[in-house]
């Protein structure tokens, strides 16, 4: 029923399709990466377990719009990485947070916020018109916080 076959010949560009024929809309789609890091922390003003110094294995979702190029990319997954590991991983990941990030309360609640912000903020030097829609940070696999587009431009 399913049958497979070993590809003799890839198709190549300019030969087999042209450029102009890959072109299949210019929509704008959401594109999703996630990351994890290892952090700890502690919670000011709060009675509880997390006022002690603790740790996490944290996970966080990115959710990036924009419209597709040419060959119909919104951006590079590789591009979302590099922003991720220079500009926002350097201050979370096996790092006591309380130092590295600016005064806050490191709940995930404002640490969603810081991430979205930065990621957003290091968007806007490319050329498109790409937009943070959403970011999740799991604190625990069960637990997450969550920062959307529509509620941060609500301010």
């Amino acid at each position: 029923m399913y049958g497979f076959t070993i590809v003799e010949n890839l198709q190549k560009i300019d030969e087999d399709i042209k450029r102009h024929e890959l072109k299949y809309h210019q929509k704008r789609v959401m594109v999703s990466k996630e990351f994890t890091f290892d952090a700890a922390h502690h919670l000011h003003c709060y009675e509880g377990k997390c006022k002690n110094l603790h740790g996490h294995t944290y996970k966080v979702i990115f959710g990036i719009s924009g419209y597709t190029d040419e060959i119909g990319l919104v951006i590079d997954f590789g591009d979302i990485k590099k922003i991720w590991k220079d500009e926002i991983e350097i201050h979370l990941d096996h790092r006591y947070l309380n130092d590295t990030l600016p005064q806050m309360n490191t709940t995930a609640e404002n640490m969603v916020v810081w991430i979205f912000e930065k990621m957003q903020e290091s968007l806007r030097s490319y050329p498109n018109d790409y937009r943070v829609e959403f970011v999740k940070l799991y604190e625990t696999p069960t637990s997450y916080a969550e920062a959307r587009r529509e509620w941060m431009n609500d301010a």
